[in-house]
């Protein structure tokens, strides 16, 4: 599978990523260890190297990163391992602001533990902590970059102007800076495009977006009156399916068809065509799902002219 760069990091990223979120949730195949490590396996032989987890996903804080840590056994240097800390609007056995020296340095002991590695290759803030300056946080991950506990920073849901003050600041002080931005990003919600987008190829950063495939809607696996009983949209979020535009989304199987490729490709491949996109990380909780996935990153390039028809089937709001 081809890798892209990811911003400046020293290291480059497969361009389909396995997002880990599902790792340890409940009702899924890969709450258990078992399952996790048919995925993580399954992921590795179709050429995923890069894995992205954080230290709340899962049933309780810290099992998906758990459930991870015991599949890459053996395997750690074939992958590219991403996790986050300091989600503000979660819970966190760690006392104290989230983007502060002291729970940064608590978080990352208890990350590099369950995961068993000695280093963490991308090491992201899951959202803005508005009460620490950025100056503090980025001082608290460049220490860990220094000691090699972690090998680059990015950051998740940072807006604009959050990201160029990070850039200004890191700049300013000759330390660490971010090297990735991620956010919401997909054919329903393409907000990033105003100014997130732009932000991060002004600083240089490599764009990794989450519910790329909004949650699984672009898998070709919905219809207007059906949905996967097993899906996470039927057993967490029908609003998502309810909601969903039907009328642009059979407009574009239409045009899927008409080129004889899936939706699933299609998406991958309007996806990839975005500058500044390093890499597509879509969950998964099966097997056939991670090499559908992996297969869809590499079976088709959209000229600039589909590109432009796919995107006007779904204007950003």
């Amino acid at each position: 599978m081809d890798a892209r760069p990811l911003g400046s990091a020293p290291f480059a990223v497969s361009v389909a990523g396995l997002g880990c979120n599902n790792f340890g949730r409940p009702d899924t195949a890969t709450f258990g260890q078992e399952g996790t490590d048919a995925v993580v396996a399954a992921a590795l032989e179709a050429g995923i190297t890069f894995f992205d987890t954080a230290d709340i996903y899962g049933a309780d804080y810290g099992l998906s990163e758990t459930r991870l840590g015991a599949a890459i056994r053996g395997r750690r240097d074939d992958m590219v391992i991403a996790t986050k800390f300091g989600h503000t609007g979660a819970p966190s056995p760690i006392e104290g602001a989230k983007g502060s020296l002291a729970y940064i340095r608590a978080a990352v002991e208890g990350s590099l533990r369950r995961l068993g590695t000695d280093r963490i290759d991308l090491y992201q803030q899951h959202t803005p902590d508005p009460s620490v300056p950025i100056e503090e946080t980025l001082g608290a991950l460049d220490e860990l970059v220094v000691e090699g506990k972690v090998i680059a920073i990015g950051n998740s849901n940072f807006d604009a102007d959050q990201i160029a003050a990070a850039e200004t600041a890191a700049g300013r002080l000759g330390i660490a800076r971010f090297v990735s931005a991620q956010n919401e990003y997909n054919l329903l919600s393409r907000s990033v495009e105003r100014d997130v987008l732009p932000a991060a190829r002004e600083a240089g950063l490599g764009f990794l977006p989450f519910f790329p495939l909004a949650n699984g809607l672009f898998t070709g696996k919905f219809s207007r009156t059906e949905r996967p009983a097993d899906s996470r949209i039927a057993r967490q979020r029908p609003h998502v399916h309810e909601n969903a535009p039907w009328d642009a989304i059979e407009a574009y199987e239409a045009f899927c068809a008409e080129r004889g490729i899936t939706m699933l490709e299609a998406t991958f491949g309007w996806l990839l065509a975005q500058p500044a996109l390093s890499s597509v990380i879509a969950g998964a909780t099966r097997p056939d799902q991670v090499r559908a996935n992996a297969a869809a990153a590499t079976a088709w390039v959209p000229s600039p002219e589909e590109i432009a028809t796919i995107s006007g089937l779904f204007p950003p709001t």
